[in-house]
């Protein structure tokens, strides 16, 4: 039997010889590295582009276009100038002939030569395409488009979650490339902290990330899955974040000065790594991520994007709070004042109440669950205010649930307000499938909210949204272990406009799962 340099690096890992095979060990030069990283998987864009190009945020009439400058991409510091002078071009068709928009920005090392170009001017409701060029170099081609105006008659967009690098390749990603979408809402946790791991094929094998450059490894480690930049590079992305971008099950009001200089670290290494329009405030070089904003698509839908981790308290606190003062006022006054539309929460953790069995404790009160008095407040207003049309889509699970959303979850006689979708994971290794089969329907027994639950599979969700209905389609890979692994459709739900609760369709209601609401 003949061997590959895969082959290889795998039998030395098996050796115990990581610290000098794996991508994040320490003590690899850059270049050592990269070329571990690639020999189990990962590639890269070619340099300085290695790690490719996204947009985010869309408006009417405007994105944010990303890219970063690394042509080194484990380097903690990239063997460039100070300032290095970007160029990047919109335009109406793939070939970039017919040029709308051109500019010149600069690239600094105080943010790793990342670039975060807000391009106004544009028509709204139409597709774009836009490139980079620097060092001689121009990047690839990636497509974008800005939200429209007025009048809409459908939208199809898609949400993502929990990418645990060593879990599984993302083919669910390679799907939501090849998704016809009007863009993507990244649900949290990106990337995932944490020291060694074992019995992957795709390995950290690094101590936990604490500074700057600890950070930007790992996102470039997880930047070397292709079908990632390929989703980033096909459609443009809203973006909230969870805990693993930090530590795991963080308070963002929490903790003493070391954790503070951590979270500090991350959230710049976030920043620069993500199609995020924001950041700099006053005379600061650095960015200061404002994570929640609402955003119109035309007069069909409010997204409402939320960040329940930078201002939260601890959990199971009497006075706690997931959102924040501030944050809280915003959304209440938001559920106030809000348009006649579909109204999407992106949520990053579950908003239902989830017991383990009847009369059980409550799973986890990292979730919505710790922060009692603060869930049943908002809920209390939305349905105070007479706010229809609402639906939360969320993460973190690594499962699949649909929710009925009542203002006071232990009173089956509470009204149904709405509906949450929480999605399957992109490759973030899921209960057991003997797990779900036995817990299934004792979750389903001590939650009477509880329509759905499918914990053995991984993928992403497809919403389809007209003004009568709003549908989500469960769409599932059968293999994370395959990077181009088939996508199909498990099941979907729908819910019709100014009719509180979700019915799964009848073409699917067969799908296999762990438990249904009869």
């Amino acid at each position: 039997m003949t061997l590959d340099r895969r082959d290889l690096i795998k039998a030395a890992a098996a050796a115990g010889a990581l610290g000098t095979v794996w991508p994040l060990s320490v003590g690899l030069s850059p270049a050592q590295a990269q070329d571990a990283a690639q020999q189990l998987g990962a590639e890269y864009d070619p340099a300085p582009f290695t790690l490719g190009v996204a947009s985010g945020d869309p408006q009417a009439g405007s994105v944010l276009l990303w890219t970063r400058l690394a042509p080194e991409p484990f380097a903690e510091h990239q063997n460039l100038p100070e300032i290095v002078e970007v160029e990047w071009v919109v335009a109406e068709d793939s070939a970039l002939s017919r040029v709308v928009a051109r500019g010149t920005v600069p690239a600094s090392a105080t943010l790793g030569h990342s670039v975060h170009v807000p391009v106004g001017g544009l028509t709204p409701g139409r597709h774009y395409w836009y490139a980079f060029k620097a060092l001689g170099t121009t990047s690839r081609i990636g497509r974008t488009k800005t939200a429209p105006l007025g009048a809409v008659s459908a939208v199809r967009f898609a949400s993502a979650n929990c990418q645990h690098f060593t879990s599984g390749y993302y083919a669910a990603h390679r799907g939501i490339a090849r998704e016809n979408l009007d863009f993507v809402v990244h649900l949290g946790d990106y990337i995932y902290e944490g020291g060694a791991t074992t019995g992957h094929d795709r390995e950290h094998n690094a101590p936990d990330p604490f500074t700057v450059g600890d950070y930007r490894r790992r996102h470039a480690l997880y930047k070397g899955d292709a079908s990632l930049r390929e989703a980033h590079a096909a459609h443009p992305w809203f973006l909230t974040w969870d805990d693993h971008e930090v530590v795991n099950d963080y308070s963002g009001t929490g903790g003493g000065a070391p954790f503070l200089k951590r979270r500090a670290a991350a959230y710049q290494a976030w920043y620069e790594h993500m199609p995020h329009r924001d950041g700099l405030t006053g005379d600061s070089a650095l960015p200061d991520p404002v994570i929640h904003r609402r955003r119109t698509w035309g007069d069909l839908l409010e997204l409402t994007v939320l960040d329940l981790r930078s201002h939260r308290s601890a959990q199971n606190l009497a006075g706690g709070t997931i959102l924040g003062a501030d944050q809280k006022t915003w959304l209440k006054q938001g559920v106030s004042q809000a348009p006649d539309a579909w109204h999407v929460w992106a949520n990053s953790i579950m908003l239902s109440q989830l017991r383990g069995r009847p009369g059980g404790s409550y799973m986890f009160t990292d979730q919505w669950d710790g922060f009692l008095a603060e869930r049943k407040e908002v809920l209390g207003h939305v349905h105070s205010s007479g706010l229809e049309d609402l639906v939360v889509i969320t993460g973190d699970w690594h499962s699949a649930f649909v929710d009925d959303i009542r203002p006071d979850f232990d009173n089956t006689q509470s009204p149904v307000i709405g509906t949450e979708f929480t999605a399957h994971s992109i490759s973030s290794s899921a209960y057991s499938a003997d797990w779900n089969r036995t817990n299934g329907p004792l979750m389903g027994a001590g939650n009477p909210h509880l329509q759905y639950f499918e914990g053995n599979r991984y993928g992403y969700d497809v919403y389809e949204v007209t003004p009568q209905r709003f549908t989500t389609h469960m769409r599932v890979i059968a293999d994370r272990r395959d990077p181009v692994s088939p996508v199909t459709t498990l099941t979907s739900f729908h819910v019709d406009r100014g009719r509180a609760g979700a019915y799964e369709d009848p073409s699917t209601k067969n799908s296999p799962a762990q438990y249904r609401r009869d």
